[in-house]
């Protein structure tokens, strides 16, 4: 099988690697980049689990080819918490926490990359913006409306997550 040579920012940190033809992005993440964050979970980019955001932009890494992101940044939950320096939780990661949106944990790092690039992109969402982010992203635990709250707790500065209902 031949090899790609491809370079990419990972998590803030500049990546050179060689990827399999045909090795999908999740793949070549958790064994190539040693970044366990991105879940497996269905491997028909159905479940969300392994989402990661490529350039900001959320992306399945189940059913994204590797050799794609070259030149690219890709960020993974395990980039959430050292981008705020110290190994402090991000704003949205302790809003989950705060509202128990993570109860087995297996849905949990797909839903903060969503969430991350939806507050990105608009830092003040509505509930039903935040139902759209999330929807590709399935959860067989929390019901939704705790990863909703504490979505909502995020984008109002940490307070209560009703506070962020419009």
């Amino acid at each position: 099988m031949a090899k790609t040579p491809i370079a990419f920012t990972h998590n803030g940190d500049e990546r050179a690697v060689f990827v399999d033809d045909g090795q999908n992005l999740l793949d070549m993440l958790r064994r190539t980049a040693g970044d366990l964050t991105p879940k497996y979970g269905c491997g028909q980019g159905t479940c969300g689990a392994c989402t990661v955001l490529v350039d900001g932009a959320p992306q399945l890494a189940c059913i994204t080819l590797a050799e794609t992101v070259d030149g690219r940044r890709i960020d993974t939950v395990a980039g959430l918490a050292a981008g705020q320096g110290g190994g402090r939780l991000s704003p949205l990661q302790k809003a989950f926490m705060d509202n128990f949106a993570a109860q087995c944990g297996y849905c949990t790092d797909g839903m903060l990359m969503s969430a991350t690039a939806l507050l990105a992109r608009n830092p003040r969402p509505s509930r039903d913006e935040v139902v759209e982010a999330i929807s590709g992203n399935l959860c067989r635990c929390t019901g939704y409306e705790a990863i909703i709250n504490a979505v909502l707790q995020a984008a109002s500065g940490g307070g209560s997550a009703q506070a962020g209902r419009r």
